[in-house]
Parts: structure tokens; C-alpha cells; sequence
């Protein structure tokens, strides 16, 4: 089988709104996750282990933390011109607008498309956490004769409203698309579960060239709403089960395709909680299928007097005599005596001050939690933060800077 041109064209603009107050200064993209991550990190590492290495980055809401990060991160070598991550913001080349949806990003960006004449044109989102073998998916697409394909999962039904639903005939070829259904069909053998889209697609590139030209002048403006639904009418559109995507160096402990939307607090937390313990349902430790992040030049981590069980400490930090119990402590923290830390996600260049509680509390960037804090618990103070229903708080972030640029720690200051 001749090996195709492959342009991927990553949907990274996403405003993230019911993440908020962690979307309050940057795209649900740029969200940090685990102990040196971001949620972007996991499409283009799937996309660079699979060596598909043209990559555009579409991005649009807050995106200078993401832009920022990409520059410091994902460089590709500048010798081979082909091998790229490149970050395009709204060109605005037709009408002086923003992105009006996932097809129009990319119909605002369709020179860049027949600049590169691919073959194949992998229209994929930056929104959640896994990992998957891309070039299995493009076998797929090939061995299956698809003009589009749309990789899928099934998902429990009462979480499928937040997804496109699909339905497939016995031979995978899609038969109806509903994004977002308030009432979302179960499957045939599973009515506990939807087949739900993963905002992954690969289009046959004269088809999505095509399509995108069409849809303008129909005015639409989304692939779920509007472009996937048309295209099953008149196009062969095959469904890539998730399901049988192998990935070397998954441990048998693992769940089997794991794949989350992180998209509300209470999503993005539990996700966090399946990065935890001996046997954890998504391990970040595979030398197999790395997932690339910041090129940290700080020292390790430093504890003093600490007790921590189960968590995750990230570099630079300093841990004096306190109690850490399944959290996920980021870059140069800093963390007194006596504080106690308990399921907790501590981000980056905070301060936990002496004899602070903490319970179920997501800490964005730069905060000072006082001595004495005690946040979490159900207390009346908690209602100054947000507050999830299930009981999570989050401590938006705070107004500190980023030192690293004046060579000094941040946990001396």
C-alpha cells in the first residue's frame, strides 16, 4: 500500500466555557493536565508517534498561553521543510471574521490545504486525553475505501448528549449523524451506550476541498451539524472503531481505549483521578508512545519531613512537613508545614502557606493559599470560588507572573 500525503489540520480554538474559571485566561487546549502537561499535548503526540509531521494548528480564543506554549515545546527539525507544527490563527482572508465553526476553520484555511496537495486531510480536535495510533486509522480509511472516515467509541448514553451520535450499517459505513442530541439513540446491542464521534476525521482531501466550497455557500458551518450529516447522503462515510486502535506499551491494568472528554470541571478532575494509584486506568508512563510536554530546565522536586501517597509531584518543587494524599502537585510549588492536600490538583508556581487544608480544590497558577486556609469542606467561604455540584472547588489563577525569565526560582520568593 503507497504511503499517502498527509496534512492534519488540528481544531485547537476551542473556548471551553464549561471548564471556566480554568478557561478564564487561555483555551480549553492550553488547560494544564497532569504533572507537566497540557491538554494539546495528547493530539499532537498521537499525530507525531504516528509520524504524521505537517501539522497546522488552528487556534482562536485566548490563544497566546497556547501559542506560547507550542513555540517553547513542539518544534520539529527546520532542515526538512515537510515536518512542521505550525500555529494559524483566523486569517480573515474572505470576511473579517473569527471561526464560525469547526468547518469553517478549516474552509478559512483551505489554501493552505491546496498549497500542500495532500492526499489525505486529518481534520482532528485538540480537546481530550488519550492516546491512538493514527496510522491504523488511516489503514482503515484506506483499506475501506472511504472518502471520509470518523473515528468512534461507544459512551455511556446519559454523557452521549454531549457528542455526535452515530449510527452504522453492518459494514461500518455511517448511516445517520446527530450532533449533540438532546435524546441520543442507543445502540442495536447495547442500549446502555451510544456511538459516539471523537471529533476525529480524515477526508479523502478533492472530497473535503469539495465539501467545504459546498457547504460556504450553503452557509454551514460545523462538520457535526452541518457537513457530516450532507456527506453520508452522497459519500462513502466509514466509522473507525476506537475500540480496535492498539497502542504498544499499554499494561494490561489499562483501560482499553481510554479517551476522555475533559470538558466540564467534574470530567477534567476525574480524569485526573484515573492518572492515580499502582494499577491507574491511563498510565503516563509508556516508552513506547511518549506523551511530549515542556522541556523543564528547573531541578527535581525536594520534600522535607513529607508524607505523600499516591500522587504525582512535579519539578522544582519544595515540600516541607506536609501531608499529600491522591493529588497532583505541578512545577514549583510551593508547600509549607503541616498543610494537608487531599485529591487535589495544585498547578504551577503556587504557595500553600503553613497549616492550610485542602480538599477536592483544583488551584489554577500563581495562588497564595494562606496559613490557616481550610477550602473544601462545605464551609460557607467556599461559595467566594466555584463550586461544582458534585463538590469540587476551583481557585481560579491568581496574580503572579512567571519568573523563569529573570533566573529566579518562584519558591523563593
Amino acid at each position: 500500500m503507497t504511503t499517502p500525503n498527509i496534512l492534519a489540520m488540528v481544531l485547537a480554538g476551542g473556548e471551553g466555557s464549561r471548564l471556566n474559571p480554568l478557561t478564564q485566561h487561555r483555551s480549553k487546549p492550553s488547560v494544564p493536565f497532569g504533572g507537566r502537561y497540557r491538554i494539546v499535548d495528547f493530539v499532537l503526540s498521537n499525530l507525531v508517534n504516528s509520524q504524521i509531521l505537517a501539522i497546522y494548528l488552528l487556534v482562536q480564543y485566548k490563544s497566546q498561553s497556547l501559542i506560547e506554549h507550542i513555540r517553547r515545546t513542539w518544534v520539529l527539525a527546520p532542515i526538512f521543510p515537510e515536518q512542521f507544527i505550525a500555529v494559524v490563527p483566523p486569517q480573515m482572508r474572505e470576511v473579517p471574521e473569527w471561526f464560525q465553526g469547526t468547518a469553517d476553520a478549516v474552509y478559512q484555511n483551505i489554501s493552505l490545504i491546496e498549497k500542500h496537495a495532500p492526499d489525505l486531510v486529518l481534520v482532528f480536535s485538540a480537546d481530550h486525553i488519550y492516546r491512538m495510533d493514527v496510522r491504523q486509522m488511516v489503514e482503515f480509511h484506506l483499506r475501506s475505501g472511504a472518502e471520509v472516515t470518523v473515528a468512534a467509541l461507544p459512551v455511556p448514553i446519559a454523557l452521549a448528549s454531549g457528542c455526535g451520535v452515530i449510527t452504522t450499517a453492518a459494514d461500518g459505513r455511517i448511516r445517520s449523524f446527530d450532533e449533540k442530541p438532546a435524546e441520543p439513540a442507543p445502540m442495536a446491542h447495547d442500549p446502555a451506550r451510544a456511538y459516539a464521534s471523537m471529533g476525529n476525521y480524515i477526508f479523502n482531501a478533492d472530497v473535503l476541498i469539495e465539501a467545504l466550497r459546498e457547504g460556504n455557500a450553503l452557509g454551514e458551518k460545523d462538520f457535526g451539524r452541518h457537513l457530516l450529516p450532507r456527506l453520508i447522503r452522497t459519500r462513502r462515510v466509514m466509522a473507525y472503531d476506537f475500540g480496535e486502535n492498539k497502542i504498544p506499551g499499554i499494561r494490561d491494568y489499562e483501560e482499553p481505549g481510554y479517551w476522555r472528554d475533559v470538558g466540564t470541571i467534574d470530567a477534567y478532575f476525574e480524569a485526573h483521578q484515573d492518572l492515580l494509584g499502582a494499577a491507574p486506568k491511563f498510565d503516563m508512563f509508556n516508552p513506547k508512545w511518549r506523551i511530549g510536554s515542556t522541556n523543564y530546565q528547573g531541578p527535581s522536586p525536594q520534600f522535607f519531613h513529607a508524607e505523600i501517597d499516591n500522587s504525582i509531584i512535579g519539578y522544582g518543587g519544595l515540600i516541607k512537613g506536609a501531608c499529600i494524599r491522591k493529588s497532583i502537585i505541578r512545577s514549583e510549588v510551593l508547600i509549607e508545614d503541616d498543610v494537608e492536600i487531599d485529591e487535589c490538583i495544585i498547578m504551577d508556581y503556587s504557595i500553600l502557606r503553613k497549616g492550610a487544608r485542602l480538599k477536592r480544590v483544583i488551584v489554577d497558577r500563581y495562588n497564595t493559599i494562606e496559613s490557616g486556609e481550610r477550602i473544601g469542606f462545605g464551609a460557607q467561604s467556599d461559595r467566594r470560588f466555584t463550586v461544582t455540584d458534585s463538590g469540587i472547588v476551583v481557585i481560579p489563577r491568581g496574580q503572579g507572573r512567571d519568573t523563569r525569565a529573570d533566573g529566579v526560582m518562584f519558591r523563593y520568593l
